[in-house]
């Protein structure tokens, strides 16, 4: 792909998502968006730009989006954001709070939400307690994966057994080696779905929340749209609340009301929440 037609994509790219798309992306890009130009019968990238600039009802700009982003994710990814998720859980659970709210702001194809989901109601145990999570992604393609809630087993490594057993039951085949498994409805029950531009803050949803996973979707931004999105998530995340992002990310050159608590892992200035002693870094459920 020329340079001056990929500078065009990038723009696009980033006007609409805040995503950059840096120098050397070129064949990248061009083999992702060869899947558009296929489906629309086009006969190149030129045409395929043209298409999208006329584009007025925005549809095509979100199957662009869908095809470029990155989709890496695992379940119980960077296993610590779990075990302290659990520990929060379990000491609202203990103060009687009722009412839990969480965020997984960059959810992909579900790995991470039920992640999150399998955690909480690990940790909420026979609590009576009213929770919901929130899942968002810009790719509607891939939340279309994440809310079927289908994986291979192979996909299913890092689940602990008996959480396995009790939340994924089988659903077919996808190899003679890799059968299939899909998640519980009753694990689904509590998981909200939705396309969000994490560029384009404010954000619908209101607070307090509990605890917000945006892991791994920041280094895709630069520090203008790296500020626009903290900024909303301090707005709605709870005072004593737990805010977590990935490992090779950092707020550094933000400014922030978010204090460390550990390296990728945040709460709000003046929150009382404590970091987790060393030897309960482990949820006690998810360590069997």
């Amino acid at each position: 792909m020329h340079t001056s037609l990929f500078q065009q994509f990038a723009e696009i790219a980033y006007s609409r998502a805040g995503i950059r798309l840096g120098a050397g992306k070129e064949s990248l890009v061009g083999a992702r968006i060869s899947k558009r130009i296929r489906a629309l019968g086009l006969k190149g990238p030129s045409d395929y730009l043209e298409h999208l600039l006329a584009d007025d009802q925005g549809e095509e700009i979100v199957q662009f989006l869908d095809v470029i982003s990155t989709n890496f994710t695992s379940f119980f990814r960077e296993p610590e954001h779990f075990a302290l998720l659990s520990e929060l859980v379990r000491a609202r659970a203990k103060e009687g709070r009722g009412r839990l709210r969480f965020w997984s702001a960059a959810s992909s194809s579900g790995e991470e939400p039920y992640s999150m989901a399998l955690t909480i109601v690990d940790s909420l145990g026979d609590s009576n307690v009213n929770w919901r999570l929130l899942a968002t992604d810009i790719s509607t393609r891939i939340l279309a994966r994440a809310e079927a809630g289908e994986y291979p087993e192979s996909a299913l490594a890092n689940v602990p057994k008996y959480l396995r057993a009790k939340y994924f039951h089988p659903s077919g085949t996808k190899g003679a080696d890799d059968p299939l498994f899909k998640v519980q409805d009753s694990i689904k029950h509590h998981v909200t779905f939705k396309r969000l531009n994490l560029s384009t803050p404010p954000f619908p949803m209101r607070g307090p929340i509990d605890a917000v996973f945006c892991r791994n979707v920041m280094i895709y931004f630069d520090q203008r749209v790296r500020q626009g999105l903290i900024s909303a998530i301090e707005e709605v995340l709870a005072p004593d609340g737990l805010f977590c992002i990935g490992h090779a990310e950092t707020l550094n050159g933000l400014h922030t009301k978010f204090r460390a608590i550990r390296p990728s892992v945040y709460t709000l200035a003046g929150s009382t929440i404590m970091p987790v002693a060393r030897h309960t870094l482990r949820p006690k459920g998810l360590s069997r």
